[in-house]
């Protein structure tokens, strides 16, 4: 072999070495930049999330007379959310009986009931709340808070059906994996996911779901939404109603949301209280009071 040749051979060898050197180093650099673009825009992203919604913060503890909340309050023509102890009500817990909210509308969904008329069957049982101890209406249901009632829709749905219904509303967590709850209550039927179990949600996204339903920018029917608003009417003034439901634990949380309407305007609202050192003067009552004066 000539020497010419081999050095012919090297130099072929070396540009090829060098040539794939070329191309992984160009591979490498293509996506660390898709990597700095996909960056960038992500950063974009968040920035645009952030400028979205308009913030603002409020004080509003003398409304709440030495006890541990917070309150979200958020207005869709303003674009506008303001907020009293903004840490707590980002906080995910859990939603209690506000929940019948939304299984009001997965049961009209799913046909299980068609309107405020549609009535449970009672199975006898003694309950410790004597309204509960009789067939009832979805109106008195609603009214009365009775859990068995809405136990009944949810199971008749299933469980594959709710997590889906509640991943496209983007509830909380959407966690309904302790289908039957946390035996908070001594009897089967009044317990469930939603009772401080696994199911939680926070007072901010609990705003952000009401609008959701509300705005009509929800998967749910508007004959059914309206059949909702029905059991939810709190006060039906002449330029305002109200609209609302409460909900409370056994160590001192207790929860009112809804929303006002005058006219077509809504404003939405939760008020979440949580204190286990004051348990005793903590109740739904109590976060309805609370929120009626922040509405005013």
């Amino acid at each position: 072999m000539s020497r010419l040749f081999k050095i012919t051979c090297i130099s072929v060898i070396c540009f090829i070495m060098l040539s794939g050197c070329s191309s992984r180093e160009e591979k490498v650099e293509l996506i660390e930049t898709n990597q700095l673009e996909q960056s960038k825009t992500d950063d974009k992203t968040e920035e645009k999330v952030s400028e979205s919604n308009e913030e603002e913060t409020l004080d509003l503890s003398g409304n709440f007379n030495g006890i541990t909340g917070c309150a979200v309050l958020y207005s869709p023509s303003e674009n506008k959310y303001s907020l009293y102890n903004k840490d707590m009500a980002e906080q995910e817990v859990s939603p209690y009986s506000t929940f019948k909210i939304i299984s009001t509308l997965i049961g009209l969904h799913n046909d299980i009931i068609k309107d405020e008329t549609s009535t449970m069957n009672y199975d006898g049982t003694q309950y410790p709340n004597p309204e509960w101890n009789e067939n009832l209406t979805l109106q008195k249901a609603f009214q009365t808070s009775c859990i068995w009632y809405f136990h009944q829709i949810i199971n008749n749905v299933g469980e594959q059906e709710v997590k889906k219904e509640l991943s496209e509303l983007e509830y909380g967590n959407c966690d309904v994996s302790a289908w039957e709850g946390s035996n908070i209550n001594p009897y089967k039927e009044l317990n469930g996911f939603w009772l401080g179990s696994s199911l939680k949600i926070s007072p901010y996204e609990q705003v952000e779901v009401l609008s959701k339903i509300f705005e009509g920018k929800s998967f749910y029917d508007s004959q059914n939404v309206e059949i909702l608003k029905k059991i939810m009417l709190i006060e039906d003034e002449q330029e305002k109603k109200v609209y609302g439901k409460t909900g409370s634990g056994t160590n001192g949380e207790a929860w009112f949301i809804g929303f006002t309407e005058k006219g077509q305007q809504r404003e939405y609202f939760a008020v979440y209280l949580e204190d286990s050192l004051q348990k005793e003067r903590v109740s739904s009552s109590l976060a309805q009071e609370i929120a009626l004066k922040i509405i005013e």
